[in-house]
């Protein structure tokens, strides 16, 4: 199966979005798909995403597959994103902005580090071997999620800079 190369032509795109069902999209001159409606990418039991996407407007399900990076998802979704039950280390690779739920929930992720800028609506990573610091302020996750960048809370090497959470959750818990 063909996977993230560069295509020779268009029509190779378009036999993958046939293949997929994937309806309604606009190949870019940078080879990457914006598709105006979701992807369902569900249990089809694929290692990596079959082509770069660009933007869709609706949802994009990739769950109960084998996936070990996010290479390819779209860079913006409409609405809900979800990568549940895969075997992904890593949220490297995924949408920047999600305007409804992000759900990453059982894979094997040790940190949150490269989660969407923006989230529309909830952040699901449960059943994720997390930091203890993380389970232990879960009800907090969305707030977590949206300062993390801001407070520099993981290291280079993905681990939490407990010094670091601490602040960011102090701030966090005065705003309640």
């Amino acid at each position: 199966m063909r996977y993230l190369k560069y295509f020779e032509s268009n029509s190779e795109i378009d036999a993958i979005c046939k293949e997929y069902g994937i309806k309604n999209y606009h190949i870019n001159s940078d080879g990457t798909v914006d598709v105006y409606g979701n992807v369902n990418l569900y249990k089809k039991k694929i290692t990596k995403l079959p082509l770069k996407f660009g933007y869709v407007s609706g949802y994009f399900s990739c769950g109960y597959n084998e996936l070990t990076s996010l290479e390819g998802s779209p860079r913006e979704v409409g609405d809900n994103f979800g990568c549940y039950y895969n075997q992904l280390t890593s949220l490297e690779g995924g949408p920047e902005v999600v305007g409804g739920h992000f759900n990453c929930y059982n894979n094997q992720l040790t940190s949150l580090m490269d989660a969407p800028e923006e989230i529309g609506g909830d952040f699901y990573c449960f059943r994720n071997p997390l930091p203890e610091e993380i389970w232990d302020n879960y009800k907090y996750i969305n707030k977590i999620v949206k300062y993390q960048n801001d407070y520099n809370i993981w290291r280079r090497d993905g681990s939490l800079d407990a010094y670091r959470f601490s602040d960011m959750m102090k701030e966090i818990m005065e705003e309640e």
